[in-house]
């Protein structure tokens, strides 16, 4: 990560310290030498590593220490455990150890090698990378040592491998683990071909020949039984051959794989991969895009074995193997969509995801890099996931929004029926809300409406009430709800005491809301009734929370109607009766992908709902004007054509359920 490396000599007087630099600089033996060399730089352009390098007899910041002994003497070779290894030791701390390299010089006055005695020390000491013999006068093995050196620092040995033990250590398999977890686009446990190759060409920008991937199997089926499986490398082979890369002097290839993948020299993924730029305006919320959901789809698809568009416990740890700790707790199955199991659905799980990326984004981005989303789609960082809406004021003036997402804050007095509200809005009823233990409840309920045929998220927050104090992020939404209790005489005065005091000058929608209807009704102890005030303007709402969306994403539509019927807000008197809550009608897997789903949402779209309401009209009400009746003629035709599109719509899913 460094933009130089420093190299500190060491050794005592007349062993060739000095000489070994000179030699390396002029690329010949110089006839004088100096006492001390000076500090000396090698360009990058010269390196084969492309980086500079400062090499000096001494210095109190160095990367890498170079102990240089003379190839004459035992006494020297001795020097190095009992003087030079401990001074070091004792001068540097345990956790920031630099690596060191024996070298061994004037290698031209010995006939034999002392590798022999100097690969023991190696052994013994884990900071030792390497021992070069080498000779200044014949130029022997200069210019292999520095590189040696360099390789030293960028590829150190000593995080990935224990030389004692002969195997990598833990937290290199944790992270190669991972790695291969990531590779391992299908999920079954091997790396097939085309994995091996989608591997190869993420790190190292070539694929590899036909030939090649079998000269590496057969490496890894000549060593071990169970290194491949169905022709594809297992997490054991895999491991095995950063084994033996490391062991044949090759760290370099794992450490290529390892940064890649977002790793530094701690083994630990750098804040530069997990957490990217990304600047998010004030009034602006983020998304998810398209790309990130295909993303997130195939991420699911891969763990869901059993094919039920839901998650099981066992499935959901599976598909967190890749993080260093579990980012969903029992809350979460309380804030999304779930199956009859309790199982997290396929529109739970993406609704989880947008409503992370909506509250906390660097969490989002966090999770999407130990998912590995940049490398798989072979973008620059997660940041590339990322929607960042307009402003809102902008969205205010056009009267559109691009937006998917819309917060409504739920407020109301303790006891109100917000949480069931938010519970009903998952299409849970009281028996299911009764089973929810207290510490796995949320307050955060999210999943999908549709206004105008539109897909869009509503996220529900039920803010604690403390009627004092309201904080900004209390206040900053879309919508708000107001919820009181039919039960209660006093339920209703905290919602109007709020809407006066921080909603009443907003440009935020309000609704009231009437809970906890199949309860005995109480006058409320307030001047105005809500039942009296909604029946009056005849405001009854057919389905709440795709109302509370609209208004989300139209605000100054609802603002119209609140200056012409009140000037103050729209109270809607809807009656939540927990016992007939029913979740909207939906095919068996609940997926919105099969096209039965498909149909489903056509068959809910707002011109459908129009029409059967006037349809309804014709046919109770005979004592029609003549204009409604030529409005109603029209109405008449489009239910025609809606109808044969619906039929002919039908026969195609049941000819591609036939093709299944």
């Amino acid at each position: 990560n460094d933009s130089i490396i420093r190299v500190l000599q060491l050794g005592i007087d007349f062993v060739g310290k000095t000489s070994l630099i000179m030699s390396l600089v002029s690329e010949e033996f110089p006839d004088e030498v100096p006492l001390r060399a000076e500090e000396i730089t090698i360009p990058a352009d010269v390196t084969p590593e492309r980086v500079p390098t400062h090499i000096v007899d001494y210095s109190g910041n160095t990367h890498l220490i170079c102990e240089s002994t003379a190839m004459t003497d035992c006494y020297e070779i001795n020097k190095v455990t009992s003087h030079w290894i401990p001074l070091i030791n004792d001068r540097t701390d345990k956790d920031s150890r630099v690596p060191l390299i024996l070298v061994g010089n004037k290698s031209d006055l010995v006939e034999h090698s002392s590798m022999e005695t100097i690969l023991p020390i190696m052994n013994q000491y884990q900071d030792i990378e390497t021992c070069v013999e080498c000779s200044a006068k014949n130029l022997k093995n200069i210019s292999e040592l520095f590189y040696y050196a360099q390789k030293a620092v960028l590829h150190p040995t000593g995080p990935l491998y224990c030389p004692e033990e002969k195997e990598l250590k833990p937290s290199c398999i944790k992270a190669l683990t991972r790695i291969f977890k990531v590779s391992d686009l299908d999920n079954d446990g091997i790396l097939n071909d085309n994995e091996l190759n989608f591997f190869q060409r993420t790190c190292f920008n070539t694929p590899l020949a036909p030939q090649a991937l079998e000269d590496v199997k057969n490496v890894v089926r000549r060593n071990m039984t169970d290194g491949v499986k169905d022709n594809g490398l297992t997490l054991k082979g895999f491991l095995f051959l950063h084994t033996l890369f490391i062991q044949r002097g090759r760290h370099e290839t794992t450490w290529t794989v390892l940064r890649r993948f977002g790793y530094d020299d701690d083994l630990e993924l750098t804040q530069e991969y997990l957490f990217p730029m990304i600047k998010i305006p004030p009034d602006c919320t983020t998304e998810l895009n398209h790309n990130a959901y295909l993303f997130l789809q195939s991420v699911f698809d891969k763990h869901d074995k059993d094919r039920d568009c839901a998650l099981s416990p066992d499935e959901v740890k599976d598909l967190f193997k890749v993080f260093p700790y579990m980012p969903w707790g029992p809350d979460v199955n309380n804030t999304v969509c779930t199956n009859d199991q309790g199982w997290i659905t396929y529109q739970g799980y993406l609704s989880q995801w947008t409503l992370t990326t909506y509250l906390d984004v660097q969490r989002s981005l966090e999770y999407l890099g130990y998912l590995g989303y940049s490398i798989i789609y072979e973008q620059e960082s997660q940041a590339a996931a990322m929607t960042v809406t307009r402003n809102k004021r902008i969205d205010l003036q056009k009267k559109q929004t691009q937006r998917s997402v819309f917060r409504c804050n739920v407020l109301g007095a303790r006891g109100s029926g917000k949480s069931g509200f938010l519970q009903a809005f998952l299409g849970r009823n009281l028996q299911r809300q009764r089973q929810i233990r207290e510490d796995h409840k949320s307050f955060y309920a999210i999943s999908t409406t549709y206004v105008y045929g539109q897909e869009k998220y509503l996220l529900l927050h039920e803010v604690i009430p403390d009627f004092d104090f309201l904080s900004e992020a209390d206040l900053a939404c879309d919508v708000v709800c107001l919820v009181y209790d039919v039960n209660n005489p006093r339920s209703f005065e905290y919602c109007a005491k709020v809407y006066k005091q921080y909603f009443i000058d907003s440009k935020t929608p309000c609704v009231v809301i009437a809970a906890k209807s199949d309860l005995h009704e109480v006058r409320q102890h307030y001047s105005l009734s809500p039942h009296e005030f909604c029946r009056k303007h005849k405001l009854h709402p057919k389905d709440i929370y795709t109302r509370l969306t609209t208004m989300a994403m139209y605000p100054l539509e609802s603002l119209r109607n609140v200056l012409i019927f009140k000037r103050k807000a729209v109270f809607f008197p809807m009656k939540i009766t927990l016992n007939e809550c029913h979740a909207r009608l939906r095919c068996m897997c609940a997926c919105n992908r099969c096209t039965y789903c498909l149909c489903q949402n056509l068959l809910k779209l707002e011109l459908l709902r129009s029409i059967k309401a006037q349809l309804r009209r014709v046919v109770f009400n005979r004592h029609m004007a003549q204009a409604d009746l030529k409005n109603s003629t029209f109405w008449l035709r489009a239910s025609v054509g809606a109808t044969v599109f619906a039929v002919l719509g039908f026969a195609m899913y049941r000819a591609l359920l036939k093709q299944r």
